[in-house]
């Protein structure tokens, strides 16, 4: 079946992300190629929906990050299309992105997740920008991480220990979104749990640990080889490693992932792990960890590829 199929891989859009669809779009069309896939590598445009229209792909493929490609918008048009793809559907993606909703839905679930509020631009200057710093000082307290409520790569993200570099960090992360999530920042291990699933349930990977030359996984730590130290299995007992798969499995069930996700912790002193993102569609880039738990486990990254297009394609 797999020889037949064609495939339209969507990398790029217009998210602060996009270099990073681009390269990891790339790695999977050619990937897809050499299974002898008829695959065409497009960044999404004014006459996309048009083109899918008229020259049908049997699978849809958006490697795309940021709003473009995980707001679920694209994938309610490719649904409304009748069009199958690759990842979860437009409902579960939305959900995923939104990083409040997101831990509230696995905190219900019995998942430990850091304490944190979600602040919005508009109430942010309504209700007095210092008013409102006070309160998460003294409620939530020091160190904390301020993030933007919807994006990746750690665009926006900001580690902050007092108020002056909290008030700058808001700053910043009102750059990328309307809506800013503050977090209690949770010392410890973070680690990455990647998902597969080509058919056969929902397969957790080898957990993968960052360790940042930095001390902070940024943007630059994340895509710049050599910035980064990974190690898998992480440096941690077995318990914990066990207990963090068990919770990533059940944060892609229950946000009500499919294909492919990555989950990502914190785990502490103690051994707890506390979520903190999931990613509906993680880089697929050489550094990513995706790829460097693919290897681990002992998978050839591009079969998992082909037997992703052909699972979706199966879903019709």
């Amino acid at each position: 079946m797999s020889a037949a199929l064609s495939v339209l891989v969507l990398a790029g859009g217009i998210s602060h992300e996009r270099d990073i669809s681009l390269r990891s779009g790339r790695l999977v069309a050619d990937g897809l190629q050499a299974h002898g896939l008829s695959v065409e590598l497009a960044d999404p445009d004014a006459a996309l929906l048009e083109r899918m229209e008229s020259n049908r792909p049997d699978v849809v493929w958006p490697v795309l990050h940021g709003a473009s490609g995980e707001d679920g918008t694209l994938r309610s048009l490719l649904q409304m299309m009748d069009l199958p793809y690759v990842g979860s559907t437009a409902e579960a993606t939305r959900l995923a992105w939104d990083k409040p909703s997101a831990k509230t839905i696995v905190e219900r679930a019995g998942v430990k997740t850091p304490e944190s509020i979600g602040l919005s631009r508009d109430a942010f200057r309504e209700l007095g920008a210092e008013s409102v710093l006070d309160l998460v000082a003294e409620t939530i307290g020091f160190p904390l991480v301020t993030k933007p409520a919807r994006g990746g790569s750690a665009q926006g993200v900001s580690w902050v220990t007092s108020k002056e570099e909290l008030r700058r960090a808001m700053v910043h992360a009102f750059t990328y979104s309307d809506d800013v999530l503050v977090e209690r920042q949770i010392l410890g291990t973070e680690i990455c749990v990647g998902i597969i699933d080509t058919g056969d349930g929902p397969q957790t990977l080898p957990a993968v640990e960052i360790e940042p030359k930095t001390g902070h996984y940024t943007f630059e730590a994340r895509y710049t080889a050599g910035e980064t130290r990974f190690y898998s299995p992480p440096r941690r007992d077995d318990d914990s490693l066990a207990r963090a798969a068990a919770q990533a499995l059940v944060s892609h069930e229950t946000i009500g992932l499919r294909d492919l996700s990555r989950i990502d912790f914190i785990v502490d002193a103690d051994g707890e792990c506390w979520f903190l993102e999931a990613s509906v569609m993680p880089g697929l880039t050489e550094t990513s960890t995706v790829a460097l738990a693919l290897d681990q486990a002992g998978y050839e990254v591009t079969d998992i590829y082909r037997a992703l297009v052909e699972r979706a394609a199966a879903r019709g």
